[in-house]
């Protein structure tokens, strides 16, 4: 449904029934005392996710996707969805296409924090891992979906780092033969020392390396910034550099990962700058409130606002 004339057709109802704007007004007041009627325009697909907006929407998740799409988010992403009832996500995927959200990323496979993965050749874990990608496609054609996350473990400390490189370019290849032919993407993602000590993959250089070695546009780069602030900062220059193999963004400001305007990274100027590019996929906002309750909420939305004003 088209935003303006989802607000422009409830206006009219809204007179008919005697109720005028004022009347409107009261209503949207009842969801959430922090609410504004009109919803943001943003340059960006930025990404929300369940239980962002909890205190203005409700618990159910239906109340909250409908929330988003009043905000004026155009997308929205769930690590948990493949763990969800396939009734929830075709109830989901009916709500995303109705209110013209995009879905976003959802976690692919079971991610091996503490231990080697991909990383270490063993034929059962990748044959795990390669059944769990078969499951996935068949989630993502559900919600309709065209990324999902991967991540490929932690280091083997016993194997070099170029026979670890090895082993899951073999297992990312496997990957993208089953993804393909459904026009599919699997993103890597990098992730940070700090919060994930041990991980194999945590640079954007690392990631570039892979994806070009694997070869397919099933293949692709999640880029983090909060991540890659961390991990190895320079950002501008780091996405330039990746450009190419970059499908998906997301976000969190540092420290602390909470929304854009919070912490050191001028999100107004990446922001800028990934838009000047053309960039037209989402940008999942995969990060806390900094604040509780309804005012933290309406604290995110206006620090996108911010930080989207180019």
């Amino acid at each position: 449904m088209n935003r303006r004339n989802f607000v422009k057709d409830n206006v009219i109802l809204s007179g008919a029934l005697g109720l005028g704007v004022t009347g409107l007004f009261a209503q949207n007041k009842r969801m959430g005392d922090h609410i504004s009627m009109a919803p943001a325009q943003f340059n960006l697909k930025y990404a929300p996710h369940l239980g962002m907006f909890k205190a203005s929407a409700g618990d159910d998740p239906i109340d909250q996707l409908n929330f988003m799409a009043d905000m004026g988010f155009t997308a929205f992403e769930d690590n948990g969805m493949k763990g969800r009832s396939i009734e929830l996500q075709r109830k989901m995927a009916r709500t995303m296409e109705n209110r013209g959200l995009s879905m976003g990323v959802f976690v692919a496979h079971e991610i091996s924090w503490n231990k080697p993965n991909l990383t270490n050749g063993d034929i059962s874990l990748r044959e795990k891992f390669l059944k769990e990608i078969k499951e996935s496609i068949e989630v993502a054609k559900r919600i309709n979906a065209q990324w999902m996350t991967v991540v490929p473990g932690h280091v083997d400390l016993r194997l070099r780092k170029g026979y670890q490189t090895a082993n899951v370019v073999e297992s990312l290849k496997r990957a993208c033969a089953l993804l393909e032919p459904h026009g599919l993407t699997m993103v890597l993602e990098p992730l940070n020392f700090r919060d994930h000590p041990g991980l194999f993959l945590t640079d954007s250089p690392q990631a570039y390396e892979i994806c070009k070695a694997v070869d397919s546009p099933s293949c692709k780069i999640l880029f983090d910034i909060y991540h890659q602030q961390i991990q190895e900062g320079n950002l501008i220059p780091n996405i330039d550099a990746s450009w190419e193999e970059i499908a998906y963004f997301q976000v969190g400001d540092n420290p602390g990962r909470k929304e854009p305007t919070t912490g050191e990274i001028n999100y107004k100027n990446v922001f800028e700058h990934i838009h000047s590019k053309g960039y037209q996929g989402i940008v999942g906002m995969e990060h806390g409130n900094s604040r509780p309750g309804k005012d933290g909420e309406q604290a995110v939305i206006e620090a996108y606002k911010q930080s989207d004003s180019f």
